[in-house]
């Protein structure tokens, strides 16, 4: 009786999620014109969803320079990437605490992920109000960059260097023997890297669940479980952030979220099969190519 629950919970799930997208849509004017206006924003939700859920990218790398193109302000960028992937990453994250739970729970490989979780979490989050509340964090941003006006730079220069970490870590995920165990220096680096990349999350929407993912990678961690843990940190670093974006400087454009968000729902629970229907080399290829070109594209020198 109870698989038979689980396994009906998920048709429950989605009908309900959708009663509330027709109800959100039905609450706006003009909602059959808002559907042709930013329907299209659906599929760049499930695009931008499978990406950050199958590689453990935020789905920021997607959103950031197709808001840039359509020449949003700074502020909207970021808001509305971080309003979507609330909905991604969150269904992402379920889908894969779920797979842990149900089928990797006694694996060895595995079994670092709550620990790492532990570590990441709340350093994370306290990154993230740094950034958003304390006086510092708005002034590195304006001391390092010159504020959000030259997000595209800031944007480009990280991407480059993700990439560029994704490449060198490719052959890494050759590996058949893998660690099984947090060291001291984990213990250290974890909520470093998290709090660190929490910030540069607040300011660019990606950045937390990239760095710790390639971490746990070079480390020698299982890939996939290294990816199960910065989906579902992202997820909680996103919700940290978007408070911010709806109170205190609201600047999510509602619209897009609707769409997106619904899209990028599918493409994290569709993420998962993802990544375990293809080789795991190759999807780092491709997205650390994907990466590289944007943030090439990014930066003042074309």
């Amino acid at each position: 009786m109870v698989s038979v629950v689980k396994k009906n919970n998920k048709p429950i799930i989605l009908l309900a999620l959708m009663c509330l997208w027709l109800a959100l849509l039905l609450s706006l004017p003009s909602p059959i014109l808002i559907m042709q206006d930013y329907g299209v924003f659906a599929f760049l939700g499930v695009v931008g969803a499978i990406f950050a859920n199958a590689t453990g990218a935020g789905g920021g790398v997607v959103f950031v320079p197709f808001f840039q193109f359509l020449q949003f302000s700074p502020d909207s960028i970021v808001a509305t990437s971080f309003g979507i992937q609330c909905c991604g990453m969150t269904a992402g994250a379920l889908t894969w605490a779920y797979y842990f739970k149900s089928e990797h729970k006694s694996n060895v490989h595995w079994k670092v992920l709550p620990n790492a979780l532990i570590l990441c979490v709340p350093a994370s989050l306290c990154g993230i109000l740094f950034a958003q509340y304390s006086e510092v964090g708005p002034a590195l941003l304006t001391q390092w960059w010159g504020g959000l006006d030259n997000l595209h730079i800031l944007f480009g220069v990280f991407s480059v260097l993700l990439s560029l970490a994704i490449f060198a870590s490719i052959p890494l995920l050759k590996r058949t023997q893998f660690t099984c165990e947090l060291t001291k220096t984990d213990i250290l680096a974890l909520p470093f890297i998290s709090f660190m990349g929490a910030i540069v999350t607040a300011w660019l929407s990606v950045g937390v669940g990239e760095l710790v993912a390639v971490y746990l990678i070079v480390r020698g961690f299982n890939v996939t479980m290294s990816i199960a843990v910065a989906v579902i940190l992202s997820a909680f670093t996103v919700w940290a952030a978007l408070p911010y974006h709806l109170f205190v400087s609201p600047s999510v454009v509602f619209e897009v979220v609707l769409f997106a968000g619904i899209g990028a729902i599918v493409g994290g629970m569709l993420a998962k099969h993802v990544v375990l229907a293809f080789s795991v080399q190759k999807l780092k290829l491709f997205f650390g190519g994907w990466v590289f070109i944007l943030g090439v594209a990014s930066l003042p020198i074309f």
